[in-house]
């Protein structure tokens, strides 16, 4: 959907994020299934990330969202085991009826915020202008 089409809206769709036991072995699975691919280091690292950290795999056409796979050590720790990601604008998302659940500090840059049902949802600064947003890219 293009901008136009969205009109006004006070986010766009960034990525799906996926809790799992073996979150190594589920990743491996989704990419099987889905034929994504690991993301390998992202800009500016030098060394693969720990085998602990969150597992992000892609559509290498560029077509599908970006997948995070998160580790859990058991099953319901989290209200929402399925998460969205948006870039957007927290403020227009509260004053439609979302509650902030975590602000933006220090290195983390993404507020946490709950839909009206409680599923909480990650929202980022939108991408500087100018810069090409990929589906299943960062």
């Amino acid at each position: 959907m293009s901008a136009e089409q969205r009109g006004d809206a006070p986010a766009t769709f960034r990525d799906l994020t996926l809790e799992a036991l073996d979150h190594q072995r589920l990743a491996d699975w989704w990419c099987e299934a889905l034929g994504y691919r690991r993301r390998g280091t992202w800009a500016g690292e030098t060394k693969p990330r720990p085998a602990e950290w969150p597992v992000a795999i892609h559509d290498p056409a560029g077509e599908g969202p970006t997948i995070w796979i998160t580790p859990v050590e058991e099953r319901g720790t989290s209200r929402n085991p399925v998460r969205l990601d948006v870039w957007g604008d927290s403020e227009r998302l509260l004053a439609m009826g979302a509650t902030m659940v975590s602000a933006r500090s220090g290195t983390r840059d993404w507020d946490v915020l709950a839909d009206p049902e409680g599923n909480e949802f990650l929202v980022f600064p939108p991408p500087q202008e100018g810069l090409p947003v990929h589906p299943g890219v960062r």
